[in-house]
């Protein structure tokens, strides 16, 4: 007797777990938040999952749902809500709890405190983005566009996602804890990148090598954060367009090899 395949896709994408790059053999799941499946995220921080990059056979939001229980999810739904009308220090963690639709006592239980929680929601939007840079950079030919990708893709993400951008901008640097933090470990990896991107360069002789690629990577970060910054502050807008041709034309002039100069 022939056997009928399944009908079920949620099945057969089910069977299989995804992990985070780089966590192998620790058994973690990918606990992302997704496009379009977060409540109460506007559509502007639901772009920012989406625009100008490769959609994926299952949405992050529904591997994480698989792993975490609900209310915790609930709890960390209701900051990015909340975090879309004020600013953190005006939230209470009974108000997380009432948009949560939970207890008060679960913020405790499954994140410490209000700032344990903060750091989970922007660990789970690292994680998030760092998996969709690194697959935008797939195909790409040679370093100089890799990081013409890398810094157009980090402008959309502040540009597209202000909840985001608030959090890694000016909610969390303030404080030492973060530095020891699983979610500054994410960010680091992220530099990390960028900096094994800018040392290819220089392999390749794409990238003059009398500059230190560290330094290089510091100019790139603060650069792309200077350009955003005002804009996250006073909700004014990004063009990731713009913003990212103009910056890579003068980082590419100034970082490129230097010309033999006639005699």
């Amino acid at each position: 007797m022939v056997r009928k395949a399944s009908r079920n896709p949620a099945a057969k994408n089910g069977a299989r777990g995804r992990s985070l790059p780089g966590s192998a053999g620790q058994g973690r799941s990918l606990a992302l938040s997704g496009p379009g499946s977060r409540p109460g995220i506007s559509a502007q921080g639901r772009s920012a999952a989406t625009h100008g990059f490769p959609a994926r056979e299952e949405s992050f939001a529904s591997v994480r749902a698989r792993a975490l229980p609900p209310g915790r999810l609930k709890i960390a739904q209701a900051l990015r809500q909340l975090l879309e009308q004020k600013e953190f220090g005006a939230i209470t963690t009974a108000e997380i709890a009432k948009t949560a639709g939970v207890a008060e006592a679960l913020i405790y239980r499954y994140f410490g405190d209000k700032r344990g929680l903060l750091h989970q929601v922007l660990k789970e939007y690292l994680e998030e983005y760092f998996c969709r840079f690194e697959e935008d950079l797939k195909g790409s030919r040679g370093a100089l566009d890799k990081l013409r990708k890398q810094i157009r893709g980090h402008i959309d993400v502040y540009a597209t996602n202000r909840v985001f951008a608030r959090i890694l901008l000016l909610e969390v640097r303030n404080y030492p804890d973060y530095y020891r933090s699983e979610t500054y470990e994410l960010v680091k990896k992220y530099s990390n990148l960028l900096l094994e991107i800018i040392e290819e360069g220089v392999r390749a002789g794409e990238i003059r090598g009398d500059v230190s690629p560290r330094f290089l990577r510091q100019v790139i970060l603060g650069g792309i954060e200077h350009l955003c910054l005002t804009g996250v502050i006073f909700q004014r807008e990004i063009s990731p367009a713009g913003l990212s041709r103009d910056f890579c034309k003068v980082l590419f002039d100034g970082i490129g090899p230097r010309k033999q100069r006639m005699a």
